[in-house]
């Protein structure tokens, strides 16, 4: 599932082109995703204007004309492409000609200047909504959520604050969105390595110099993501239609059996709440 460093990656990539255009028509090709689509909602959004594209977690967000913003989650195997319908020349970094509809494309929104956004999604497992801008932050999927580690000034202080009276594992309490927000699976691994913190220790055994290395390294790593264009292994691509480059650069994601890049020791594999945890035991304490 693409994490919050690849959602802002796609934000950062649709928002200079975007942001100011109106959406001229929208197309739906079936009646729902993992949800049924809100009453109405191309003809909704039909003439609106993008007025700001930003983020919560792992939601897009754009505000529109109107004073109202659409929600949209990639789910497991969403894709948001932004293609160019009235020739190959080049936008930015956005390279790619629209093609048609293929398989799977299940939204279509058209923009004046000839810019056309694609979702695609094989699995249906993602949503899209509206919402009243002024509420937003009361929406069901975004009104339960804890502070992001990306955001400048969060610390140890605020992460023992979140998880550090709890006796779960570390690795699980930072998955927990309702605790932090937009942490997933590849950087809750890289970002325990990092910080030198065994993914089975209890939150509640957190010192506060360990809450704060584990606090740096959480941002750090998704920041850096966020700079390499995301991670893709499977179906993440940018907004252009590219892959990300942050895999290139994992630790112990992924690398069961490997050797581990500061102590030589074997990364491992472990299952946690269903999920797959990548460690070094050697210098993860």
């Amino acid at each position: 599932m693409p994490e919050a460093p690849e959602i802002e990656t796609i934000r950062l990539g649709l928002a200079p082109e975007l942001t100011g255009r109106r959406l001229e028509k929208a197309l739906t090709r079936r009646p729902d995703l993992r949800k049924p689509f809100p009453r109405d909602f191309a003809e909704r959004l039909q003439g609106r204007r993008v007025e700001e594209i930003g983020r919560r977690s792992k939601y897009l967000l754009l505000g529109l004309s109107g004073a109202e913003t659409l929600l949209i989650h990639l789910g497991m195997s969403g894709r948001l492409i932004l293609k160019r319908t009235n020739g190959p020349e080049a936008l930015g970094d956005f390279h790619h000609a629209a093609g048609g509809v293929q398989a799977h494309d299940h939204v279509v929104f058209w923009f004046e200047g000839g810019l056309e956004l694609t979702y695609n999604d094989a699995r249906r497992f993602g949503m899209m909504d509206l919402h009243p801008t002024a509420a937003l932050a009361e929406h069901p999927a975004l009104k339960a959520l804890g502070p992001e580690p990306m955001t400048p000034g969060f610390s140890g202080v605020e992460l023992l604050r979140r998880i550090g009276g709890a006796r779960g594992p570390v690795k699980t309490l930072i998955l927990d969105q309702g605790r932090l927000a937009g942490v997933g699976n590849i950087y809750a691994c890289e970002a325990l390595w990092r910080a030198g913190i065994s993914p089975t220790r209890r939150g509640v055994d957190l010192t506060p110099a360990e809450a704060e290395a584990l606090a740096r390294d959480l941002g750090e790593v998704m920041r850096e993501s966020v700079r390499a264009g995301g991670s893709t292994l499977r179906d993440y691509r940018r907004a252009d239609g590219e892959i990300g480059g942050f895999q290139d650069r994992f630790a112990v994601y992924d690398r069961e059996g490997q050797a581990c890049p500061r102590c030589g020791g074997r990364v491992e594999r472990l299952v946690q709440a269903g999920r797959s945890t990548f460690w070094c035991p050697g210098c993860q304490r």
